[in-house]
């Protein structure tokens, strides 16, 4: 049985959990009691069949029971077949993704996705964001969510374009937002009267940070009330950004947050990334991120 993942290069692996240094395919036709095994060992395959009889000393019913508490993990086989289907879906993906970025650059636009955990704080800080920025700079925010429009109601009111999309409508439920999705949510957006794209992605610590979209960076929010070890537990969401927002600051005289420690675990996995301590409640330390926001870089 594997899983797979997606690492930093591109590349797609299965991990398999079997014998040590064995590689086993079974496939088990019950009804005639015959089975075929393929074992590779040290890089020899030996092909086997049995036939034998299960009825003796083998409980069916203990068997159905088991494997109605564990549920079905068919979808997690491994095989050549499936790792090249997740590579052409990524592929795929990354296909639409360098279209929406010419979309993008044709227009002039600059573009972020920006991701956290849920709660972390992310539309706060693009409320504030966008308050502070309407009249001055063109936003455009693609919503991105599960289910209801709430974030996307909370955000309007300060002369930005929004674009709600609800991966739960037509998307599967997915928790992260991916090329085909966006390609589709900026039928919602004028990308020639914008100069600024805000993407707020699925909240979610995992899956969102292994998809392009089409952006030109990545930024992610992150709240204090979370501790200091994410960035070790996660690397690849913090590997991925260029930009973190340390939220919640308000909250510090409460928590034994350890923010000298925090900034020696993302220095471990990205220690290029920008840290902007803030609090999307008061407005302490927005400025710094405004200015990285709206021009590429805030000053060291």
């Amino acid at each position: 049985m594997g899983r797979f993942h997606r690492h930093d290069d591109g590349s797609v692996h299965s991990h398999d959990h079997g014998e040590a240094g064995h590689s086993h395919d079974h496939d088990h036709d019950h009804d005639g009691h015959s089975h075929d095994h393929d074992h590779d060992h040290d890089g020899h395959s030996h092909s086997h069949s049995h036939d034998h009889s299960h009825d003796e000393g083998h409980d069916h019913a203990h068997d159905e029971a088991l494997a109605e508490l564990i549920g079905d993990h068919s979808g997690y086989q491994t095989g050549r077949e499936r790792i090249e289907i997740l590579e052409d879906i990524y592929a795929e993906n990354d296909r639409l993704a360098d279209a929406n970025r010419r979309a993008f650059d044709a227009a002039g636009v600059r573009v972020i996705n920006l991701m956290s955990s849920p709660g972390s704080g992310k539309t706060t800080l693009l409320q504030r964001s966008l308050a502070a920025l309407e009249g001055s700079v063109r936003v455009g925010v693609i919503e991105g969510d599960i289910e209801t429009p709430l974030d996307a109601e909370r955000l309007g009111g300060y002369g930005a374009q929004i674009s709600l999309l609800n991966t739960g409508n037509g998307f599967g439920g997915e928790c992260h937002l991916d090329a085909p999705m966006i390609a589709k949510a900026l039928r919602g957006l004028d990308l020639e009267t914008l100069d600024l794209v805000v993407i707020e992605n699925v909240g979610n610590l995992v899956c969102p940070a292994e998809f392009e979209v089409g952006e030109h960076t990545k930024a992610m929010v992150y709240a204090i009330t979370e501790g200091e070890d994410k960035p070790l537990k996660y690397p690849v969401m913090f590997r991925s950004v260029e930009a973190i927002c340390v939220n919640k600051l308000d909250l510090a005289p409460y928590l034994d947050f350890d923010m000298e420690l925090f900034y020696r675990n993302v220095a471990a996995v990205n220690p290029t990334a920008k840290v902007f301590e803030l609090s999307a409640r008061t407005g302490e330390g927005v400025e710094a991120w405004l200015e990285w926001l709206t021009g590429g870089a805030a000053d060291d």
